[in-house]
Formats: structure tokens, C-alpha cells, sequence
């Protein structure tokens, strides 16, 4: 029934986990290496293309982890990259099982690494709908083993998963079960963060809350760590409490080539260099793929060397868009004749 840690597994470990606040910082190596062990459940923050922890997933990558189980509602490129891994070398890199809404690149189109993975067998998959993952992860961040919901009901989603379905003891009527989520570890990017482990996160939470609460352990990559005097001179702003955080790392284009609200937009040219890659490998051809992952993961040590081989224009245009500062020109009849009144 348990495919991470079960209620009570989870329940002791929090009880005897260190909650001081102390300087958590750590190198993205450090954190990995201290944390991520083989075989455990991971439970992976942001949504599809946002704030997605890539920085954390390609440090995975490059220490070889094993037998993972990955843990999330929506999620596209962090999960990618790590399938990506395992369709390259199973010895290297693997992944067991996947508990999911969504998994998919949006724009870009659907995972082919799930329809490479999924057609071949390769792994252990177990469907669920956005707001039932988030429920799931609720009812552990809540200490519950399960929370009662009425989305799945009147759907398939129930015949590809183990939530259960009883007669509610106080209506009568059909109520569906949903079993609590206890990641090993969650893997989380966020704005801003402070020393001790407490973050702000901008736009929308994404469930990433739940998922630190829910975990043994959490792993934040932060845009930008900023003074704890600065975090709590707006207390209603922490999303996430340094006692639910284990290791803070601060990354600037942690989610890149995703978006991180506020910050910078997704790499559209990137990400279609990756997506290219991955769907030639999908076709028959590997050459593309291990290219890019010994060019962008395995031939560099960290985020940092990945972004030196990104030009500058790119990143530059990437941080435009999102502050809206780029200058734009919008093109008319007259504007072609250079009067220039549109002009923007």
C-alpha cells in the first residue's frame, strides 16, 4: 500500500527529526549525495514547465542514483531529464515506479520519454488526476493516512490506482479514499529562501507546501537566499517553513530551461533542442540524446557549467520576456513607412 514511507514511518521520523534553526546551505553535490539514496521516493515540486527543480534532477543524474520512485501531479522536463537518463543507461541511472497526473511538456507536446518508457515496460505507473495527487500529498502534510474526496468518482481514474471507495458513515453515499503521500525527499525550487530553510515562493504554490511537509526530507534550490531579518519582516509571505527543510542551495536559473515566475520565462529554443533529442531517441536514434546530456550533464560539475554554454543573448531575452522589458515593435502600414507611431 506504502510506496514511499508509510503514515507511521513518517510520522516517527518527523518527531525525531532535528528542527533547529541553523545555516542549512549546502553545495547541490552535498545535498544529493547526503539525501538521495537508492530505491527511495521523490517528490517533485513545480508544475510542468515552472519552477520545475532541473538544477537538483540533473545533480541525481550524475550521481548515478537507482530504483527511484518519483512522486508528483504535474511535471515535465525535471522528470524528462530523469527518464531520459535511464532510456540512455539503465546501469547508470533508473527509475521503478511513477505516482501521476501529468506528465508532459505542454506546448512542446506530450512526454515521449513516457510513451519510450510505458511502450517498452520499463517502469511502474500508477494514474491519478491533478487534484487527487495534491490530496494525496495534503493528508501527509496534514499527518492523516488518507483524505476522503469526491473528484476521482464517476471516472476510469479509480481502476489505475489504490484509492478505495466506501459509503461515507455519515451520508451514505460513495466516497473515494485517497492514501497519504510520504516522499523520502522533495525536491523543491523556489525564489527566495533564507539560511535556516524558510521560503517565499512567487505565482502560483503549485502544491510544493504540501510536498516539503510531506517528505522525511526537502531539498530547496532558491533563485536567491536573502537575510532572515528581510523573510520575517513579512511572515504571511513564508510558503515554507525552515522546519520542513533539510538543505538550502541557492541556484540562480535553477529551473532553467523552465520558467520560474517573476524571474525568467522558459527557454524556448532550448527546450526544443532537448525535446528534438529525445524524440529522435524515442525513433531509433540515441546519438542526439547522449550528445546532449555529455554536453549539458555529464560533461559538467554543476548548473553553472551547463549556463556557460547558453549564449548570453539567450538568457538575456528569457529574463526580458518574463519582466516585460523587452522593446517590441509592432508593425503597420505606417509603421513601414517610418512614421513609427506604434512604436512600443
Amino acid at each position: 500500500m506504502w510506496t514511499g514511507l508509510s503514515p507511521s514511518e513518517a510520522r516517527s521520523l518527523l518527531v525525531q527529526k532535528d528542527k533547529a534553526k541553523k545555516d542549512k546551505r549546502m553545495s547541490i553535490t552535498e545535498a544529493v549525495s547526503t539525501l538521495v539514496k537508492d530505491g527511495y521516493n521523490l517528490g517533485i515540486g513545480g508544475f510542468v514547465n515552472s519552477r520545475q527543480p532541473v538544477a537538483t534532477v540533473h545533480e541525481i543524474i550524475r550521481q548515478g542514483k537507482k530504483d527511484l520512485l518519483l512522486s508528483f501531479h504535474s511535471a515535465g522536463l525535471a522528470v524528462e531529464y530523469l527518464a531520459g537518463a535511464m532510456a540512455l543507461d539503465q546501469q547508470q541511472f533508473s527509475i521503478k515506479r511513477l505516482e501521476f497526473a501529468y506528465w508532459g511538456i505542454e506546448l512542446f507536446g506530450l512526454s515521449s520519454m513516457l510513451r519510450f518508457l510505458s511502450e517498452n515496460g520499463m517502469v511502474e505507473l500508477e494514474d491519478w488526476s491533478n487534484f487527487n495527487m495534491s490530496a494525496r500529498f495534503k493528508a501527509a502534510a496534514m499527518g492523516l493516512p488518507f483524505l476522503p474526496c469526491r473528484s476521482p468518482l464517476g471516472s476510469d481514474v479509480p481502476r489505475a490506482n489504490r484509492s478505495k471507495i466506501i459509503d461515507c458513515p455519515f451520508t451514505g453515499e460513495p466516497i473515494a479514499l485517497l492514501p497519504a503521500c510520504h516522499p523520502h525527499v522533495a525536491l523543491i525550487h523556489v525564489q527566495e529562501a533564507d539560511i535556516y530553510g524558510n521560503c517565499r515562493i512567487g505565482g502560483p504554490l503549485f502544491t510544493c507546501p504540501e510536498i516539503a511537509l510531506a517528505a522525511a526530507h526537502t531539498i530547496v534550490t532558491c533563485e536567491r537566499i536573502i537575510p532572515h531579518e528581510e523573510m520575517i519582516q513579512e511572515p504571511s509571505r513564508i510558503n515554507i517553513p525552515f522546519f520542513a527543510v533539510d538543505a538550502v542551495v541557492e541556484i540562480p536559473l535553477g529551473a532553467y530551461p523552465g520558467n520560474c515566475h517573476s524571474r525568467y520565462y522558459f527557454d524556448e529554443n532550448h527546450i526544443k533542442e532537448f525535446r528534438n533529442a529525445v524524440e529522435a531517441f524515442r525513433k531509433g536514434n540515441p546519438i542526439p540524446l547522449q550528445r546532449y546530456y555529455d554536453q549539458y550533464i555529464y560533461g559538467v560539475t554543476d548548473s553553472d557549467g551547463m549556463l556557460e554554454q547558453i549564449p548570453y543573448r539567450q538568457l538575456k531575452h528569457i529574463q526580458q520576456i518574463e519582466l516585460r522589458e523587452a522593446v517590441l515593435m509592432q508593425e503597420t502600414g505606417d509603421d513601414k513607412q517610418g512614421d513609427g507611431k506604434n512604436a512600443h
